[in-house]
């Protein structure tokens, strides 16, 4: 096959930018970005499949990726395996390990995002510290920020059709990203490109030979489909697209090796079918086990709000983190830090609670750095432990006549979304009923309660507080 647009992946337009960088505009739709003119000269004018496209790098040299000593491949399989879901194929993997060795050029290891969500939670960065694993193994980590792909929407999961993005959502998202990623990843080792790059300039010709590579007998084979076709709800013929404009990311970019979370096997796969379509050699598809939330049931999601955002407090992350149970927490240990399993085994051997302590310092240290969690781990222990109030409360200040009362009292659910607590009065009357809601160190379950003018200290959950000045109207 005559693969659509190959060996023009990432093409680009320049202009002089006032401040004298130089603006690159992936076609025809990606995000402008500036790079120095001096990183321009150092990176030369290659447009072959492995040739490095100019992007938010410092340092945009080949030699910059490719001087490095790479470990025995024992050693690279053993930190690779490391919380790894399916490995398809690892003996491909071998050899490839094994050409990149013997030949010093590193393995092009990709990671498509979708820009759907502004904000990372850990369950997002379990791909991330696999990708970055790659990384420390001397490898050539590429991220794709699917602006293309987001019109469609990733159907994975979903029992109805996804809304597309819009371009503004897609913008402000991806911008969020490039901020996030860097708590991970080491960004100036990292390349960033816009898959509007190269499917934004296919034509229609080229999509019907894509597609002919994939069977609506295959599509539907994959259970979100199945499920909706069974049942009789709708599927839209683009939404058959997104795992073939996935694909055609690694054709683009001669992947070696394509991470995803275990839902995303199928879009992986057709990623290889459509490379070996191309003549290309098949990349690694490598999954990672998707993360359950707090709840330990669920997987980790927003929505669901069993979640810890990476920009979280301090204080909050490591109070999430301690409430996890006990079994959940060795899960976390292996998918979410890189302590070496002799530690981790030290650490079963002792009190869980000590052990939880460990994990909850680890992780917020990622975020926040040390000197922030020793201070989150002191307030847990005075909150929790010696059961004293927290030294540093947030104040805030409430009228009666704000909340649309009158007189000196005002119904609870409406002081706890007024002062930010919740975000409605229907998750008000949950946390209370839910014995979650303490005023004055009193826990409150009456829905219908209402709170007197003064200064109460409240409650919500594990960890929240606020010390309220209520004033009478």
């Amino acid at each position: 096959m005559a693969c659509p647009g190959f060996g023009k992946p990432g093409t680009t337009s320049a202009r002089e930018a006032p401040s004298g960088a130089i603006l690159y505009r992936p076609r025809p739709h990606g995000r402008p970005f500036r790079v120095a003119p001096a990183a321009v000269a150092a990176a030369g004018t290659g447009t072959g499949p492995r040739a490095l496209r100019l992007t938010n790098r410092r340092d945009t040299t080949p030699d910059a990726l490719s001087a490095w000593t790479f470990a025995d491949i024992d050693t690279q399989l053993r930190v690779i395996r490391r919380g790894t879901a399916e490995i398809i194929v690892e003996a491909e993997l071998r050899q490839k390990l094994e050409r990149s060795r013997a030949t010093e050029v590193p393995l092009v290891v990709k990671l498509g995002l979708d820009p759907t969500a502004p904000d990372l939670h850990l369950g997002h960065t379990v791909v991330l510290r696999k990708l970055r694993d790659f990384q420390d193994l001397g490898h050539r980590i590429v991220v794709i920020i699917g602006d293309f792909t987001g019109m469609i929407g990733d159907p994975t999961g979903r029992s109805e059709t996804r809304k597309p993005l819009t371009w503004d959502d897609i913008r402000a998202n991806a911008e969020t990203y490039r901020t996030q990623l860097g708590k991970v990843l080491d960004m100036d080792r990292v390349r960033v490109e816009f898959n509007s790059s190269w499917l934004g300039s296919l034509r229609f010709e080229d999509l019907i030979r894509l597609t002919a590579h994939v069977t609506v007998a295959q599509m539907l084979q994959r259970e979100d489909f199945a499920a909706r076709y069974a049942s009789g709800r709708a599927i839209s013929l683009h939404e058959f697209l997104y795992p073939i404009a996935q694909g055609y990311d690694s054709v683009a970019l001669r992947a070696d090796v394509e991470l995803g979370g275990t839902d995303q096997t199928f879009n992986l796969l057709v990623g290889r079918d459509l490379q070996r379509a191309c003549g290309q050699e098949p990349q690694v598809a490598l999954t990672v086990p998707i993360l359950e939330g707090l709840d330990g049931v669920q997987k980790m999601s927003k929505s669901l709000g069993n979640y810890i955002g990476i920009h979280e407090p301090p204080r909050e992350i490591y109070g999430k983190l301690m409430s996890l149970s006990d079994t959940l927490m060795w899960r976390y240990f292996e998918l979410l830090t890189r302590l070496d399993e002799a530690e981790i085994e030290r650490l079963r051997a002792g009190h869980p609670m000590e052990a939880k302590k460990r994990l909850a310092r680890t992780i917020a240290a990622m975020y926040h750095g040390e000197s922030a969690v020793a201070e989150a781990e002191a307030g847990f222990v005075q909150v929790f432990q010696r059961r004293e109030d927290p030294g540093e409360i947030e104040r805030v200040q409430v009228n009666v006549g704000q909340l649309g009362a009158s007189g000196s009292e005002v119904k609870l659910v409406d002081l706890l979304a007024a002062t930010g607590f919740v975000s409605s009065r229907t998750e008000a009357r949950r946390m209370i009923q839910q014995g979650a809601v303490d005023v004055d160190g009193h826990r409150v379950q009456d829905v219908n309660a209402s709170v007197g003018a003064g200064e109460r200290l409240i409650r919500v959950g594990k960890r929240r507080f606020k010390r309220v000045m209520l004033q009478a109207s």
